[in-house]
C-alpha cells in the first residue's frame, strides 16, 4: 500500500506581507545564528535584526526552538529533494539497503554543518523533534525503505531506531564528547544498517 511522504510546509497560501516578514526573519536568524551561535541569540535580537515587531515574531514562530526548526527546514530542502528526486543511491532507483546507507551518510553530513541549530530546535518542549514535520518526513522515508528491505510490520519501529542516532544531541555527544569523526560516525551508521538488515 503506497504511502505519501508528509509535506513539510502547509499548502495554505501566505499573504505577501506575511511572506516578506517570514523571509526577513529567517534571513536574520540565519545571519545571527552563524555569527554568534543559536544559543547566544535572543528572539529580541532576531526581531531587531529583521526589522519586525517582537509580537510579529512570537506570533509566527512561538519560541526560539520553533524558529530554529524553521531555519533548519530552509537548509534541509536540498536533502529532502535529493531523497525524492535525486540521483541514486540517495534518490530513487537504487536498492533499499543502498538508499538507507546513503541517507544515513547524507544526514550525518547535514548535521555536521548544522548541529548547533539542530540543538536549538531540539531544546523545545519534550518530544518536539519526534512530533515535527521533518521527523515525520524522514520517518516515512526510512519506513518505506525498511519495508522494501523485508522488515515487514516491524519497519515502523525500526525506522525510529535508525533515526535515533541522527538526533542533534546524540550527534553532538559523539563529536564533542567522544571525539568521533564524521567519517567514523558514517561508518558506524553503515554498520548499524548492515547488522539490522542482516538479521531479517
Amino acid at each position: 500500500m503506497p504511502i505519501d511522504l508528509p509535506l513539510l510546509e502547509s499548502e495554505r497560501p501566505e499573504r505577501a506581507d506575511a511572506a516578506e516578514n517570514r523571509r526577513r526573519v529567517l534571513a536574520a536568524a540565519c545571519r545571527l545564528f552563524a555569527e554568534h551561535g543559536p544559543a547566544n541569540v535572543s528572539m529580541d535580537a532576531v526581531a531587531a535584526e529583521a526589522g519586525v515587531g517582537k509580537g510579529t515574531l512570537f506570533r509566527r514562530f512561538g519560541d526560539r526552538a520553533s524558529l530554529a526548526r524553521a531555519v533548519l527546514s530552509e537548509h534541509e530542502t536540498a536533502l529532502q529533494d535529493g531523497l525524492i528526486r535525486g540521483a541514486p543511491p540517495l534518490g530513487p532507483d537504487a536498492p533499499a539497503r543502498e538508499r538507507l546507507l546513503a541517507f544515513g551518510r547524507a544526514y550525518l553530513e547535514f548535521l555536521e554543518g548544522n548541529v548547533d541549530v539542530m540543538l536549538a530546535a531540539e531544546f523545545g518542549s519534550p518530544g518536539s523533534r519526534l512530533a515535527s514535520a521533518p521527523y515525520a518526513f524522514y520517518r516515512t522515508h526510512v519506513t518505506l525503505l525498511l519495508r522494501e528491505a523485508g522488515c515487514g510490520e516491524r519497519a515502523d519501529y525500526l525506522a525510529d531506531v535508525l533515526l535515533a542516532p541522527l538526533a542533534g544531541s546524540t550527534f553532538h555527544y559523539h563529536r564533542a564528547v567522544r571525539g568521533l569523526s564524521l567519517e567514523a560516525l558514517q561508518d558506524a551508521y553503515d554498520d548499524l544498517v548492515a547488522r539490522l538488515l542482516a538479521v531479517r
